[in-house]
């Protein structure tokens, strides 16, 4: 394993879509997460030299137990927070939710109906996954 780099965090996450609902979670151990203990779309670091979008299937494999058929890249970010960040923002839809099994660091994991996502105080990051989540919907309108 490639030693953590401290000058760029390259991210991958994915907004899982389902008959109105998308799939959230939240860490167990959150040292790699900020602190951070709200809601997340399922989100890691990629591996070294991994691509974005096979980071993207890894991560929802590795915390849901899901496979997307399809992955589109929604956007990327770019931000400064001490570490110069790239996020790849993945959508993936399914026709209804599924069950899911959650990974070992997942301490919580759920579908949300679009209409009644968590309150922004209960998603982490001031309420980022929110932001995102209604980026990547108005994109695919």
């Amino acid at each position: 394993m490639a030693a953590e780099c401290g000058v760029h965090r390259l991210v991958a996450d994915v907004a899982l879509f389902a008959a109105g609902q998308v799939l959230l979670c939240r860490y167990r151990d959150v040292k790699r997460y900020d602190g951070q203990r709200g809601w997340f779309l399922p989100d890691d670091f990629l591996n070294h030299q991994e691509h974005p979008e096979d980071a993207a299937r890894r991560i929802l494999k590795e915390q849901s137990g899901l496979a997307a058929p399809v992955l589109r890249l929604g956007h990327i970010e770019s931000f400064g927070d001490g570490a110069w960040h790239l996020v790849f923002h993945f959508v993936a839809d399914l026709d209804e939710p599924r069950p899911f099994a959650a990974g070992d660091n997942v301490a919580e994991m759920a579908w949300f109906r679009l209409g009644s996502l968590p309150a922004t105080d209960d998603v982490a990051h001031h309420g980022w996954a929110l932001d995102v989540i209604q980026e990547l919907r108005a994109s695919v309108r």
